[in-house]
């Protein structure tokens, strides 16, 4: 590696590389340009746009996406997404990225978001990563302006130095770290469809009663449901607060279920102690906690109790629901926005995650909830407790847990090794863009970690 700088920025340019500014990669046509400035009320039916809330960890989470009008949408044309560009944030948290996909042609973005359109030969995926350097991420907050909140301009996202490493070493490096993270992205495709079979069962059998109105057609029998199970099921109906429901069934509510634990720790009388935090922005990036000092750590949290479900009370429309692993060496606490939640005798926390994830639930909370917009909307935690929900005969309950029990343990699975595999190219990408390891080096790494090519 050379010595050589770029002088102005003190970015160090490995030997046979390069470095160019940002803007001399772009597509000239259109260039950069951040999006809607008033996108107006939710409109339903309108265009998706992008918000720097739906960017984390070099993804996009569209599940809580805002709608425009078309009309407003219209006066944005140069900000239209067409699939391959780079987003970028620009306001409050800043420097989340992400490479646009086919699948979100014809959106927008809002206001604090940049659209990076790249030139034909410069990967995406690339100058991605060159942004999610710890370098470019410092560099970034340094030039940010501070009045209200964090704001970066767009004069200094064109003089971002990107360096480029000579071909085929660029598509090579690329691949290497594009491959893991289409495995941590496979990982949790299958951990979203595991999770959407244990939701299916749990409304089949306790939102749709499917087994009792097949018992009571006549059936012997039901698929997936243990044949000792269905012969203890009711054949009739009798009416509840909550419409027909399986007789000898109750409507009760999720107290019933649920003890809410309010054990509070105050990070920062440990300064030295080192936390697994678990909190919104660490749910939407990856669903992992994020290690933290606790002097770093400005406000009281609750204690994560062992075999408890996390809760989101912000927004419950949007499903944020936790199952944290047990705890090791090292303590867990939680953001104030999560309810803790205990499982009481007879319910486990996988039964009550069903529970909870269930779209009708959620909609019962979500009318209860208080809040000035729909983007900072609150559940009360004893309107939470209050909620009705229908209470099925113990051994059922235990036999649908025997059934979704496994189904998690092999989600977590699937987590953890994607946590492991994140850690490998949070090692290895640094190095790679900074020349210090070659690709061989790096694909016998990833060998070693038993990552296949």
């Amino acid at each position: 590696m050379s010595n050589e700088k770029s002088e102005a920025l003190e970015i160090v340019v490995p030997s046979g590389w390069e470095c160019a500014r940002l803007d001399e990669l772009l597509d000239e046509e259109r260039g950069i340009s951040y999006g809607i400035v008033q996108p107006g009320n939710h409109e339903v039916g309108g265009v998706p746009i992008v918000r720097v809330n739906n960017i984390r960890g070099g993804r996009l989470l569209t599940d809580d996406a805002m709608r425009v009008s078309a009309k407003i949408e219209a006066e944005y044309r140069r900000t239209r997404l067409r699939g391959g560009e780079l987003l970028l944030s620009l306001v409050g948290t800043l420097g989340e990225y992400a490479v646009v996909p086919p699948s979100l042609a014809g959106w927008n973005v809002a206001r604090a978001v940049a659209v990076i359109p790249l030139r034909d030969g410069i990967d995406p995926n690339w100058v991605a990563m060159c942004l999610g350097s710890s370098e470019l991420q410092s560099l970034m907050r340094g030039w940010a302006t501070t009045t209200v909140q964090a704001t970066l301009n767009l004069r200094d996202v064109r003089r971002l130095p990107i360096l480029l490493a000579p071909e085929p070493n660029r598509s090579e490096i690329t691949r290497v770290v594009k491959h893991l993270d289409d495995k941590i992205e496979q990982n949790r495709k299958t951990g979203k469809k595991l999770e959407e079979l244990a939701r299916a069962v749990f409304k089949a059998w306790f939102v749709d009663f499917e087994p009792v109105k097949a018992k009571a057609a006549g059936a012997t029998s039901f698929p997936g449901m243990p044949a000792e199970t269905f012969a203890t099921l009711p054949t009739q109906f009798v009416d509840s607060p909550l419409g027909p429901i399986p007789e000898g069934w109750e409507v009760g509510t999720l107290g019933d279920a649920v003890t809410l634990s309010k054990q509070q720790v105050k990070p920062q009388a440990h300064a030295d102690e080192t936390f697994e935090h678990f909190s919104i922005p660490a749910y939407d990036a990856s669903a992992n906690p994020v290690s933290e000092l606790g002097g770093t750590i400005m406000s009281n949290k609750f204690s994560v109790v062992p075999g408890c479900v996390l809760f989101s009370k912000l927004n419950p429309r949007i499903p944020r629901i936790w199952l944290p692993p047990l705890p090791g060496e090292v303590r867990q606490i939680s953001s104030t926005e999560f309810l803790v939640l205990v499982p009481n005798t007879g319910w486990t926390r996988e039964l009550v995650w069903c529970q909870l994830s269930q779209d009708a639930f959620r909609d019962i909370l979500t009318q209860g909830a208080s809040g000035t917009s729909n983007s900072h909307q609150r559940i009360r935690p004893q309107d939470f407790i209050n909620a009705p929900v229908v209470i099925a005969a113990p051994s059922i309950r235990h036999a649908f847990s025997e059934i979704v029990i496994p189904l998690f343990l092999l989600r977590e699975q699937q987590h953890q090794e994607s946590r492991k595999l994140a850690e490998l190219r949070d090692y290895l990408l640094p190095r790679l863009l900074s020349g210090k390891v070659r690709v061989k080096a790096a694909l016998d790494k990833m060998d070693s970690h038993g990552v296949t090519q």
